[in-house]
Formats: structure tokens, sequence, C-alpha cells
């Protein structure tokens, strides 16, 4: 993949309590990324945006919820999320960037 498409592979950081206790004991951080991603482009990715080590990647496809508005049934979307460990030393911080 080129660095344009790198740049574009990571959607969101997924901020949640779990997530939240992982980066705070485990160097783990989250992230809400395209469907059509892999691990080794997950690596490229985060050392690029954020320039950090990766130890390694672990990938889980999310399945949609079904939800109801009265008699009318629908489904959200399926989404793909992956925790990244980072390397000894090595920190991401969302609340400090300009």
């Amino acid at each position: 993949m080129n660095r344009e498409q790198l740049m574009k592979l990571l959607l969101a950081p997924v901020v949640s309590e779990k997530s939240t206790r992982l980066a705070d004991t485990n160097r783990q951080f989250v992230f809400k990324v395209l469907p059509g991603a892999t691990k080794p482009d997950i690596r490229k990715a985060v050392e690029l945006m954020f320039d950090v080590k990766v130890d390694s990647v672990q990938v889980s496809n999310v399945r949609g919820k079904i939800k109801r508005q009265g008699a009318t049934a629908g489904r959200r979307g399926d989404w793909k999320k992956a925790y990244v460990t980072l390397a000894e030393g090595h920190d991401i911080d969302f609340m400090g960037a300009e």
C-alpha cells in the first residue's frame, strides 16, 4: 500500500472504558479500521501516523446490532476493530495533538 492509502486505513480511535484501561495497563490502543485492512497494513499505518514502534496487532470483526424503531427492524453496519500493542517506551497521546 502506498502512503496515501495507509493514511486512510485508520478511521477513528475507539474511546471506551475498556480501551482506556487497555491503554493504561498494556500499552494497547484500539482503532476502527477499514473492513479490508490487514495486520501488516495496520502496523504500517500506526507507525507512519504516530511515529511509534508497534509490537503486535490483533483484529476483530464486529457484527452490527439489530435495532427496532416501532414495527420496522433494521441492522447497523458491520465494522472492523484493531487492537495495537506498542513497544516498550512508546505511547500515543491523543489529547496532546495541536
